[in-house]
Order: C-alpha cells, then structure tokens, then sequence
C-alpha cells in the first residue's frame, strides 16, 4: 500500500516532492537535534489522490489515527480531552513555497469541553478563551470559505465596548463573550454549528488544505510562478505550542541575513504575548528582533545559535519562524529564505568569500530575472521630492501609480497602480501580482506582503503607520493630505519612503555599471554583479548578441557585453522619410523607374551598415535582408478608397492617391503575414536584395575589420537560398569582400527539411516569433489579447509561448533542424534572433539543444550572458533551482 503519512522522525528535507518544502525542512531541524514540537506529515501523494477522485484515499484515516496516537504519545496529552486537550496546528505545504494556499489553521481541538482545560493547564483562563476565537476565526475563513470582515468587524465592536484599541486589552469575559458571537456567526453562515468532535475539526482541515491546491489564488500564483498543476501540497500537523501565554511567551520571524540587502546580521520581527500568525498577518505592528536579548536573553542566544546551525547546514540564508512559550523557544519552520534581487547577488558573494560555496554554486544562487529587476530604474530625488511617510523597506525598487485599496480593482486595472491596504492577505494575491507596488500601514519585513513582494520582485513599503488606511472611504489620511482611489502616489521599497505625486526616475545602478558610468568597486552590490557576471563569461558556451537596426542600438549592446550583432532588421530602416522611396519602388512599372528608386536607397542603406560595422568591428554583425508585409509600406486600403472617393466627389483628380490605391488592389493580400515577404519579395521585386547585399559590401569595405554576415528571411525551400545565394556571392566578389551567407528559420518546413537547406548555407538563425506563430497556426498580434488569458486559465499554455520557447512543438523543430543541419554540415554555425533569445528559460533550451549563439535585445545582453553560464554550470550537473 502507499504510505501517506510520515512521521518527522522518518523524513528530510530531500524528499520535498513528497512531503513538501515545509514538511520536509520540519523533519530536517528535528533530526538535527533542533526544538521541533511533535507532529506528522501528510504526503503529496494523498492530496493527488484526493483531488484525482473528491474523496481521501483509502487508507488515510486510519494512517492519520495511527500517527495521531504516536503524536498523543510524545506530547503526553489527547485531542479531544476535556481535562488536558492536545491542540494542533494544520499547514499546508507544497515543494515550492506558494503565498497563494491555504492559511495555517492554529489550536484545532478546541471545543466547549475543552476549553476549561486547557485554562486549567495554562493556568490562564483569558489565554484559553483568545486561544478558541482564533481558531474559529480561521476555521470559519479557512475551511468553511466564510468572509474574514464578519469576524473582524465582531472583533472591532468587542474591543470598542472594552474601551482597547490591541485585541491584548480584551479579558476572559469579553473574550468567552466573543467566543459566542462568533460561534452564532459560523452557524448563521453555514447553517452548522461549529463543530464540536476534534477529529472532525481535523478532517476539515486537512481536507481544505488538499482543495486550497485548486483555489483560485494559487492557480493564479503558480501561473506566475510557472510551477507544474500537478504537484499537489502536503499537509503537517504539528502540537501546538503557545506564544500569547503572556509577557514571557512570544512568536517571531527571524532571517540568518537581511534579505533585503543581503547583509549579514540579525534580522527579523518579534511580537510578544503572541500567536503564529500574528506577525506574518501583519495585524500588529512588530519590535525588532534584537529587542528580544532584553527581553528573553536565553531564548535569544539560543535562537542565534540555531540560526548559525541552519545556515551552516542548509549553506543559504535562511528564513524561520519560532515560538516562545513560557521562557522556551520553539522551531515552527525553516525553509532557504526568500530574497531580493540585490540580496541575492550579495548574498551569493558573501557565501563564496566565507568559503561556504565555490563560484559555480554561486552562479546557481541567482538568476536572469534577478538581473533583469536590478536594471528597473530608480527615483531621481535631484527636484527636492519630499517624503510624506516612511515605513518598513521591504522590498526594493521604485513604483509609481494610482492609489488602488481594493486587490480585485487593482487585478483589473488597465493603468499602473499601488496597492494599499492595512496589511495584505492571500485573498490579494491577484492584486499583488497586477499592481507595480504594494503599500502597508501595519506590518514588517516578515509580514505576508513583505514575504510576497520579494518573491515576485515588486517594490514593497511596510508598517508605514503615519499612513492612516481607510478602506471603506477609499482613502488614506498622511501628514494632513487626503489620498483617494485614484491619486498618484510613487513609493520606493529601497528606503520606505512614500511620495505624493510621480516621482521622476532615474537609469539604475546596474545600468550605469553597464554603460561603463559606473565602477564596480564604488558599490557593493554592483561589485557582486560584476564578479559573477564575469564568471559566467568564463562558464558559457553559447555567445550572445544583440538585435540592432541602429548604430546607437549596437553601441549599447557593445557596452552591455554583446559579442556581435545577431539581427538587423533592415524593414526598419524603411520606414520614416524613406517610405516614399519604398513607395515608388512598389509603384513602378518600368525597369528603368524600379533602378531609379533602388538608387535612392543604395546610399542611404550603405550608410546604415557602415555605422553598425565601425560600432562593432571586429565582431560579427548578421544583416536580414528586407522582410516586412508589403501592406507596412502602402496606407490602408480603406483610407485610401475613401480618399479617392472623396476627391472624386469634389470633381478633383486623385492623382497619386488613385496610383496607390490600384497598387494596393494589385497587391493586396488577405494575410499579408503570410503572403509576399521575405525570400519571396527579394525574388519577386528584381534588384532588391542585390541592393541591399551591395550596400553590406561597400559598407563592410570601408570599415577595418567588419564581419558581415547575410542572412536570407522566410526561407522554406532550399532552391529559394540557392537564387539569392548566386546573386549575393557574385556581388560579394565583385567588390572583394567576404561574408557569410545564411538564413533565418522561421518556416516549419525549413526546420523539417534543414539538411537540405545547409547545403547552401553557412549559418542558421532561428526567427522564433515566426516559427512560434506558423508552428502553432496563429498571429501573435492577433491572438493574446483574444484567448491566451483563457488558455492559461485553462492550463493549456503554462506560459505564454511568444514568452517562453514550446518546448515540445517549437522546441522539437528547432532539435530537428539542429540535428539534421549538423549532419549534412558539421561546421555550421547555429544561433536564435527571435525574442525568446533573452528568456531565461529559453536559454537554457537553446544551450542544451546545442545552438551557438542567442541574440536579444540590447537591454537584455546581460540577462542572457549571466543566462548563459548557469546554463553550462548546470549541464555539469548543479541544481539550478
């Protein structure tokens, strides 16, 4: 039979498929010697199991009561005592952390019957009665789907008749009062009373954990995520034990460094005389960490102690989560920490100087998206901007936009906003990920939106308490100023501070490090960057280049780390004042009229190329020759019948407007994506591309040491290369230049049949924006505002394909081409110029499909470089995740 239970004695952090991220790290510290309290893990397997079928798999219940019996055993009470009740807590627990499951459920087993002993046995009866409201609190939101605001505004109008403003000024009558309000609010909404059996509260529970798998928020947060639907989540059950037992008892969050900055140090919130959940819900503002030595000495010395043991063990920041009950700590959870993109460089940094890991572990510490996010621009303060609040910097960057309080506004907004709420919770998941920041009047670094933003990379301002939050007018009050819905406000998650108005912004640290404005040694974090940048240019094999149709665009790039040019896109040098060239090109009806408009161009493209070539000389620059939809170049066909129609009507002459309008009929086509273009424009309009492979000659001919390269567009049958090959090779001789002839991939037949094509070419590049679109038979203009939100809801797309190279189809085309390519041409030299050139996840497919070289976007060179070595680190075996 399959084993669905586990205890924390049997597990270890390397069976995290089976028994999760959170299981697995429990079982971990326990048999490291640490203070876990007791308790057992339910598998993965049983939540697939479940959600497979819409029952418990056979077996589970009587597995959960034989590990519920051991659990008994060790904590030395019973659930569902009436003398000296067990409590537990309920967690859910998936491989991957994912703020979008199910909330923790705490004290389950409380019941009528046994209440009383438990304030017998804290000798608290105050303790006991706050210990019940909580869990029918999340009980009732969690299990039973119950609105949160019906327990809160119940809580709100106890502690106004207490004359309290903290939930700590309520005493046992008002709380057993409490206690039964909340109970008549769970039955008025559920039509039960709360249940009463402390099994059964158990079952609930764990059965909400398995169908949280599905709910809404974390679907939403593994599509972000990309993480697989299949996974499932364990569940832990753990005894309770108590941080509101008073003055001496306590719950905190504590990190091995400062996941903000990388820093090392004591970093971390604690809430004294309080539960779990109390610091990372943000409900309370929090004291700093450090407070705890004055408060709890030992405790805190102990805590330090264990925090060096799981950084030494786990070789990584880690974050934790502890109980203090009673003058006795207790660890609730490790798990490898989450960070910012600039504590992630650090940190890495740091870890090889201590001697902990080598530079290749390093590289698998941090990751392109990381890089990408240390490129945002920050705020330019140069005007005098003044803050009007300041807060906990939780997560960096810079974030401006319109005041949203609701996370279901924020989810559906078209414009850029910030989210502002007292503290966030994983019903604004949705939001969170919509809105380019998130504000918080309560919390800290620890808190859920703190812990959320980091993970997803969005700047994040906490506990800013100047910041007076009302969410039923839709508005906050600060430093005598009224924010509504709607009013721009700018943030910055680096320093906390908040700002009335957009403020300015300014290129990163990062980008002026790599515009060469900026040295290395004058920033730490920049110093981090440089060195393991410069490790992965060590480490790749694949090169990288940059797409660039402009001589200012290729001096970036070069700047950036680019090893040549891998696509130049020469429609692009059409358009503007050239247009009209193109137009008498397209309108000629003579020879003589063609060679005219052709001469025109021959100078002007000669220039284009000569400034790329001085830009990159010495390194290789691949020119596409022209490749654009003829329907680019011509005004509408609409506008331009309505034009003649007009004139007509007025007794005018149409003139040249009647001349376009029958070329447009002439030519028009009903998908001009998939119409005259490419290869099949150059054959087809005599002269050209041998105008343009001359201008690339001449061009390369004036500038010492340029390496032209050619590349043929939409080649799908090897006879069309071999026309444009003749011409270009005796053109190329003509003028005594050398260059490279090849061609772009873009057409699924090119890839079917590329042993073909490699006889006449020196080089592929695939185009994967078009082998994308004629691969899946859609057009990316087309088709991602109309379904893709759908089909990614559905989970027929994990991600986006224009986002993240398709594997399995896409992918496979491009193994064949690469595959039967090499075999009738071993010397050919492989490379991708589409957009997925700068994807992390795409790079990793091309470096293991054996490609070359990828070619992005200026901006994105240095993504694709540091990309590109923890792909060759990984290939020789390190865990890039």
């Amino acid at each position: 039979m399959t084993k669905y239970v586990y205890d924390f004695a049997e597990g270890g952090r390397d069976l995290k498929d089976l028994l999760g991220g959170k299981g697995g790290n429990l079982a971990e510290m326990a048999n490291l010697g640490l203070p876990v309290p007791p308790g057992f893990t339910i598998t993965t397997d049983a939540c697939r199991a479940y959600l497979r079928t819409g029952r418990e798999p056979f077996g589970l219940a009587d597995e959960i009561a034989l590990h519920l019996e051991g659990l008994q055993r060790q904590a030395g009470r019973r659930l569902g005592d009436p003398a000296d009740p067990l409590l537990v807590s309920v967690r859910s627990g998936a491989k991957f952390s994912m703020p979008g499951m199910m909330e923790t459920i705490l004290n389950v087993g409380l019941t009528d019957a046994t209440v009383g002993g438990l304030a017998a046995r804290a000798r608290d009866e105050r303790f006991a009665w706050d210990s019940y409201r909580r869990l029918i609190q999340m009980f009732g939101k969690t299990v039973r789907g119950m609105p949160g605001e019906v327990f809160e505004d119940a809580l709100r109008e106890a502690k106004t008749r207490a004359g309290t403003a903290d939930d700590t000024g309520l005493d046992a009558a008002a709380l057993r009062g409490l206690v039964q309000r909340y109970k008549d609010i769970f039955t008025a909404h559920t039509g039960e009373e709360f249940p009463q059996d402390a099994r059964e509260q158990l079952d609930q529970a764990v059965r909400a954990v398995f169908d949280s798998w599905n709910a809404e928020r974390a679907v939403l947060y593994r599509r972000q995520e990309h993480i697989p639907d299949s996974l499932g989540t364990a569940v832990n059950v753990v005894a309770m034990v108590f941080g509101n037992l008073g003055a001496d008892s306590g719950t905190g969050v504590a990190f091995t460094r400062d996941p903000a900055t990388g820093e090392r140090g004591v970093y971390g919130d604690y809430l004294a005389n309080a539960q779990g959940e109390d610091v990372v819900a943000g409900i309370r503002n929090t004291t700093p960490l450090q407070e705890l030595e004055q408060r709890d000495k030992a405790s805190y010395d102990e805590l330090l102690n264990i925090m060096a043991t799981l950084e030494e063990h786990y070789k990584d920041l880690c974050d934790i989560e502890f109980t203090i009950e009673r003058g006795k700590l207790w660890m609730l959870q490790t798990r490898v920490g989450k960070r910012t993109a600039a504590a992630a460089f650090v940190i890495a940094g740091h870890l090889v100087d201590e001697g902990i890991i080598d530079l290749d572990e390093a590289l698998t510490r941090v990751n392109g998206s990381q890089l990408a996010q240390l490129m945002f621009p920050a705020f330019d303060l140069s005007r005098g901007a003044r803050p009007v609040a300041a807060g906990v910097p939780a997560s960096p960057g810079a974030a401006v936009g319109a005041a949203v309080f609701d996370a279901h506004l924020a989810a559906e907004a078209d414009t850029p906003v910030i989210l502002v709420r007292r503290e966030t919770n994983p019903d604004d998941l949705p939001g969170m990920i919509a809105a380019r920041g998130i504000l918080t009047s309560h919390g800290g670094k620890t808190s859920h939106a703190a812990v959320v933003a980091r993970g997803m990379g969005k700047p994040c301002v906490c506990g800013a308490d100047a910041i007076d939050v009302d969410l039923h007018k839709r508005q906050f009050t600060v430093d005598g100023h009224v924010v509504s819905e709607g009013d721009v406000i700018s943030i910055d998650g680096t320093t906390g501070r908040v700002y009335l108005g957009q403020v300015p912004v300014q290129p990163s640290p990062a980008v002026r490090y790599f515009e060469g404005t900026l040295s290395p040694e004058a920033d730490p974090l920049i110093r981090a960057v440089d060195r393991l940048l410069t490790h992965a240019d060590k480490r790749r094999r694949l090169a990288v280049r940059a797409n660039a149709d402009t001589a200012e665009d290729a001096a970036r790039a070069r700047r950036f780390g680019a090893q040549g040019i891998g696509l130049c896109r020469t429609e692009h040098m059409f358009l503007g004042d050239r247009r009209t060239l193109v137009e008498r090109l397209i309108l000629a009806r003579t020879p003589e009229q063609r060679d005219a408009a052709l001469a025109e161009l021959l100078p002007l493209q000669r220039d284009d190329f000569t400034g790329l070539f001085r830009e990159m000389a010495g390194l290789p620059v691949t020119v596409r020759l022209i490749d654009p939809p003829l329907h680019e170049f011509l005004p509408p066909l609409e506008d331009l019948a309505v034009r003649v129609a007009r004139a007509e009507e007025r007794g005018e002459d149409p003139g040249h407007d009647r001349e376009l309008l029958d070329a447009v009929h002439r030519m028009h086509e009903e998908n001009p994506m998939l119409g005259l273009r490419g290869v099949r424009l150059g054959l087809v309009i005599p002269g050209l591309f041998a105008m343009q492979v001359r201008a690339v000659a001449e061009a390369a001919a004036q500038v010492p040491g340029a390496r032209a390269e050619i590349m043929v567009p939409l080649v799908g049958a090897v006879q069309e290369l071999e026309a444009v090959r003749d011409e270009a090779q005796r053109l190329l001789r003509e003028i005594g230049v050398d260059a490279r002839i090849g061609t772009m991939i873009e057409v699924p037949r090119a890839a079917l049949t590329a042993g073909e094509i490699a006889r006449a070419a020196d080089f592929f590049s695939f185009g994967t924006n078009d082998l994308t679109q004629m691969g899946w038979g859609f057009s990316r203009d087309d088709v991602e505002g109309a379904f893709f939100t759908r089909y990614l809801e559905l989970g027929i797309f994990g991600v986006s394909p224009f986002e993240s190279i398709d594997r399995d189809g896409v992918g496979r085309l491009i193994r064949i081409a690469v595959a039967e390519g090499r075999a009738a041409r071993p010397d050919l030299h492989i490379g991708v110029c589409g957009e997925h050139g700068g994807d992390p996840a795409s790079i990793r497919f091309f470096h293991d499909a054996g490609l070359d070289y990828v070619s992005c976007s200026p901006f994105r060179v240095p993504v694709a470089r540091l990309e590109a070595g923890r792909s060759a680190v990984s290939a020789t075996g390190s865990d890039t995740r």
